[in-house]
């Protein structure tokens, strides 16, 4: 595999973890609490305390997933990019490029809706309830 689809594909992969990170952080909990599983919530913190740290900094999280996501945008629909001729190659490029193209994609769903529970579910909540 040549060092440009490797790096492509390391990259595909960092943006998942780190969209998945936004979604431990922040909406897990909110919805294990919004499910009545606030001791899971406690057991959960009590055994991870990096939860804290992340949740704390939510808003450097989400921004450095986000930034993430953008690189992961760019390398993947930039203009000029191509595939090498070489049937098999080509074959193989193809194939990496659906792979990164779905866990792209799968990672923007991630990170929406860690960023909905983490910033936008409260507020429409309150929102919801002095207009009623």
């Amino acid at each position: 595999m040549p060092l440009k689809q490797s790096k492509n594909k390391h990259l595909s992969w960092l943006v998942l973890f780190s969209s998945t990170g936004t979604l431990v952080c922040c909406a897990l909990p909110i919805l294990l609490v919004s499910l009545g599983m606030g001791a899971t919530v406690a057991s959960l913190v009590s055994q991870f305390p990096i939860l804290i740290t992340l949740s704390e900094n939510k808003a450097g999280v989400f921004i450095f997933s986000g930034l993430l996501l953008l690189i992961s945008i760019w390398t993947l629909y930039r203009p000029g990019r191509s595939c090498p001729s070489a049937p098999d190659l080509s074959r193989l490029c193809q194939k990496s490029q659906q792979w990164n193209q779905r866990i792209l994609w799968l990672s923007i769903i991630i990170w929406s809706i860690g960023f909905y529970a983490a910033f936008l579910a409260l507020p429409l909540q309150i929102w919801i309830d002095q207009s009623s």
